[in-house]
């Protein structure tokens, strides 16, 4: 048996500029705030002699292995993104950055926003556009109905209606 993993499939380079915000943020706290802390726990922790069963210095260097994985993964994710901050000319379909109402097959109501994967939380209605649902929908119109096939069915849902808020500009 191998090892060997295909590689992923990378993600739409697509980003709302609120998403781009948070991702500098994140890399921000991450390079400039939390590493030096964690630099300065394990410095500590190695000054204490026997590295070997101190727990401070080995989480202490697992946590710095992982901060500087998710550091590389930030700067080369911000450097390939687009930011798509306008909206689109027809703003009667469904496109990046719009807000979509769904209506499920029980007519109970749905509302998303359409991001880019590196920022899709459906706690907060955000669908990312590489996902089934958000495939399907896009280039939509209010009105149209759409079938996403499930691992459990297949679902059909109404576009009810297309808005695009005043965060993005025309």
């Amino acid at each position: 048996m191998s090892r060997y993993r295909p590689p992923r499939v990378k993600g739409s380079p697509y980003i709302t500029p609120e998403g781009a915000e948070q991702l500098r943020a994140e890399l921000h706290s991450l390079w400039k705030v939390e590493r030096p802390q964690v630099t300065q726990v394990v410095h500590a922790a190695a000054l204490n002699g026997d590295r070997s069963e101190n727990g401070d210095y080995i989480y202490g260097k697992k946590r710095l292995r992982e901060i500087d994985s998710r550091v590389r993964f930030l700067q080369k994710r911000l450097d390939e993104l687009k930011v798509v901050g306008t909206a689109p000319p027809d703003k009667s379909r469904v496109f990046f950055g719009a807000w979509v109402d769904l209506a499920d097959s029980n007519d109970k109501n749905h509302t998303y926003r359409i991001v880019g994967p590196d920022e899709f939380d459906l706690q907060q209605g955000y669908l990312s556009c590489d996902s089934p649902l958000g495939r399907a929908i896009l280039g939509k119109t209010s009105g149209d109905i759409v079938s996403v096939q499930n691992p459990e069915a297949r679902t059909e849902w109404t576009i009810v209606s297309v808005t695009y808020h005043s965060d993005l500009q025309s």
